[in-house]
C-alpha cells in the first residue's frame, strides 16, 4: 500500500513537531530519516495516520485519539451543525462517548452548558476524559460508564450519540477493518441492533422541548425514522455534505 501526500505530510509534521504548513516554510529543518521511514512503513501497512499521531481535529479541536476510539470524522461534523440549528441546550448527553468527540465539540458552542458522556469501555472514557481536559472543558463535562442510556435517572436537552450501525458482513477498508475497534462498528446483520435498544429509551431520557440527534449509516433514514415513530418521536433527516443521509433528528 502507498500513501498520498496528505499522509505523508501530516507525518512528517508530527515527526518534526511543526504544522503541516511550516514544511514550506521551513525548508532548513532536517529530517530523521530512518524514524520518517518508520512510520510511512506503518501507515503503508495500513495503520490511520491519527492512531501513529495520535490525534484528530474535530470541529476544531485538538484530540487524543487511540485504537481504543473511532476515529473522528468530518461527516460526524454535521450533527454538531444540526444541533447548531436547532436548539440551545443546558443540558448534554453523549451516548457512546468513545473520544468525547460529539460531546466537547457541543460544549465548545454552548458555554452555559454541562453534559455527560456514556460509554461501555473504560479505555475509550479515558480518552474522553484527557480530550475534556486537553480542550479545557474538564469543568463542563463528565464521564462515566454505561449501557447507552440504561439507568440514568436525569433528562436532557440535548442527546447526541454515534453508535455502531455497519452490518457485520460488511466490507470495510483495510484501515478500518484492522485497527478501529470493532465494538464501535458493527452492529448486527442490519446494522440496526443498537438503534433497537437506544431509541426507546429516548423518550425517559429527553427534556420537554428536548432533541436526540443520532448519526446513521446513508440507507438507514427510514428504518430509524420508523423506529424513532414507534416511540411516540417525530423525526426528521439531516445530509452531510456529500448530500447522504447522515443524521435523524428526534424530538
Amino acid at each position: 500500500m502507498r500513501i498520498d501526500r496528505l499522509d505523508a505530510e501530516v507525518l512528517l509534521a508530527h515527526l518534526l513537531g511543526v504544522e503541516r504548513g511550516d514544511l514550506i516554510l521551513r525548508p532548513e529543518m532536517l529530517v530523521d530519516a530512518a524514524a520518517y521511514e518508520a512510520l510511512v512503513a506503518r501507515r503503508a501497512a495500513g495503520e490511520p495516520a491519527a492512531y501513529i499521531i495520535g490525534s484528530r481535529e474535530f470541529w476544531s479541536l485538538d484530540l487524543l485519539v487511540t485504537p481504543a476510539v473511532l476515529i473522528p470524522r468530518p461527516d460526524s461534523e454535521t450533527l454538531i451543525e444540526a444541533v447548531m440549528a436547532s436548539v440551545q441546550p443546558r443540558r448534554i448527553l453523549d451516548l457512546g462517548t468513545g473520544s468525547g468527540a460529539l460531546l466537547l465539540a457541543a460544549l465548545s458552542e454552548f458555554p452555559h452548558a454541562t453534559g455527560l458522556g456514556i460509554d461501555a469501555s473504560a479505555a475509550a472514557l479515558a480518552v474522553a476524559k484527557a480530550n475534556a481536559e486537553r480542550t479545557g472543558l474538564a469543568g463542563r463535562a463528565a464521564f462515566q460508564l454505561g449501557d447507552w442510556g440504561a439507568g440514568l435517572g436525569e433528562r436532557f436537552d440535548l442527546i447526541l450519540c454515534n453508535p455502531p450501525y455497519v452490518e457485520t458482513g460488511a466490507e470495510l477498508s483495510r484501515d478500518v477493518r484492522d485497527h478501529e475497534p470493532a465494538s464501535a462498528l458493527f452492529a448486527g446483520a442490519d446494522g440496526l441492533a443498537d438503534y433497537r435498544r437506544i431509541v426507546p429509551q429516548l423518550p425517559g431520557l429527553l427534556a420537554p422541548g428536548g432533541l436526540a440527534v443520532l448519526e446513521i449509516g446513508w440507507t438507514q433514514a427510514a428504518a430509524v425514522l420508523a423506529l424513532g415513530a414507534e416511540a411516540g418521536l417525530n423525526g426528521t433527516v439531516r445530509q452531510d455534505l456529500g448530500g447522504r443521509d447522515r443524521a435523524v433528528l428526534l424530538r
